[in-house]
Formats: C-alpha cells, sequence, structure tokens
C-alpha cells in the first residue's frame, strides 16, 4: 500500500507538492521529505496536525517531546507510524513549517494506493516554487501577513494610549497606594 498526499500552500496559488510515502514510515520521514521537495532546511521546529473536514486541528504531531504528563496522549514524529493517525482518504494534516509565524502547508490523503509497495517516500509532483521558509515579523508586515495589532489586539476597545506614560503605567487613573519595603 502506498499513501499519495497533495501538499498546497496558502501563500502561493501554483505550488503543489504530490508525495508517495509507505503508510509505515514514521511522521519523521515525511516531514524530511516535505523538507527536501520543498528545498527547506532541518532546523526550524515543526509540527503535523491531524485535522477534521474544516482544517481545526485535533491531534498534534511534534518534532520533539513537548508534554511529560503521562496522562495525555501525546505523538512525537519519530516514534509515531503514519497510519496510526491516517488511514482514510482525504484525511486533512497541517503542517507547521514556520513555528513563530503559524505558516504552513495545508495536506490532503488524495489516494490510497492499494497493491503496491514502497520502502521511503518519493516527491512525485514539483509545481511553483516553494514559500520562504522562515519569516520575521518585518517581511510579514510587508507581505501583508501582519499581526492584527490594533487597539483591539489587548481585547478592550476603550484602550487609551494618553492614559498611560511613556512607561505605560497609569498616571492617574487609579488609586495610587503606598508601601514600605519590607527589610530582611
Amino acid at each position: 500500500m502506498i499513501y499519495r498526499f497533495t501538499i498546497i500552500s496558502d501563500e502561493i496559488d501554483d505550488f503543489i507538492r504530490e508525495i508517495q510515502i509507505d503508510p509505515e514510515a514514521t511522521f519523521y520521514d515525511f516531514h524530511e521529505a516535505i523538507l527536501k521537495s520543498a528545498g527547506y532546511t532541518n532546523d526550524q521546529m515543526t509540527s503535523f496536525f491531524i485535522c477534521d473536514d474544516d482544517w481545526e486541528k485535533e491531534k498534534e504531531i511534534t518534532l520533539e517531546e513537548m508534554d511529560d504528563n503521562p496522562e495525555m496522549d501525546s505523538w512525537v514524529m519519530k516514534e509515531t507510524v503514519i497510519s496510526e493517525l491516517i488511514e482514510d482518504e482525504k484525511q486533512k494534516v497541517l503542517y507547521v513549517f514556520d513555528y513563530m509565524t503559524e505558516r504552513c502547508f495545508f495536506i490532503e490523503l488524495s489516494e490510497i494506493i492499494t497493491g503496491k509497495d514502497m520502502k521511503g517516500s518519493k516527491c512525485t509532483k514539483k509545481v511553483g516554487e516553494a514559500p520562504k521558509q522562515t519569516l520575521d515579523f518585518e517581511e510579514m508586515a510587508t507581505t501583508g501577513n501582519a499581526l492584527d495589532l490594533d487597539e483591539n489586539f489587548y481585547g478592550d476597545q476603550d484602550f487609551d494610549m494618553e492614559d498611560f506614560d511613556q512607561d505605560g503605567f497609569d498616571m492617574d487613573g487609579g488609586e495610587s497606594t503606598s508601601f514600605e519595603e519590607d527589610k530582611l
């Protein structure tokens, strides 16, 4: 059996990758195949997210062990076989390749090829250039993917910068209290 995944980006319209992989390979093997197909380096924190039909994240498969709570399920790429979490055609997966800005690829299991086997993985379709692997916040602002940092960012629509001094402390809106430092 072979899994054929289709990978697209919401940043670049003509970016498409198709990767065929052994379903008994690990998510780490899949991670390496994606990096190679996009020309990315293997020096960033990444995760896969198993999603529902509306692309809502359900399960995270991390590059490194992130959770030390034995009561919670956690999946690590090197230890998790793809077929353990993906078994149906049209299954949706997000691959976050730039953790700081939450940029990702949208992946769908487009076909399960029965009657054939393969070891490892291979990129069978490569269209368009991959988006840049990482962006800093200044680049995000110029590309239109900027964070929305307006007056509602902190959740207070009545926020007024004039109520604060240059260090951000309330100048006269609250009651002042005095205290003496405890001497040890």
